[in-house]
């Protein structure tokens, strides 16, 4: 696919294969839901392992800033194609 205009892409178009990904969806009990619907996800392709589970890592860890008691709204889970 030709791109029109290639400056206005945030990262540049890479055409290596990214068969390690990972799926963010929302917990069931997240109130989101009801915005976005049930079967709302999204999914990040990594070239290899390595850059999927670091991402993941930093993804899933709990901020700094959270507030005691807080809970992760995402659910993330490893998928490959």
């Amino acid at each position: 696919m030709t791109i029109c205009q290639a400056h206005n892409l945030r990262a540049p178009v890479i055409d290596v294969p990214r068969p390690y990904g990972v799926r963010i969806s929302l917990a069931v009990s997240d109130p989101f839901r009801n915005l976005l619907g049930a079967d709302w996800h999204r999914a990040h392709w990594f070239a290899d392992a390595a850059s999927r589970d670091a991402a993941l890592a930093e993804w899933s860890r709990k901020h700094e800033y959270s507030r005691p008691g807080d809970r992760p709204a995402l659910v993330y889970e490893r998928i490959s194609r």
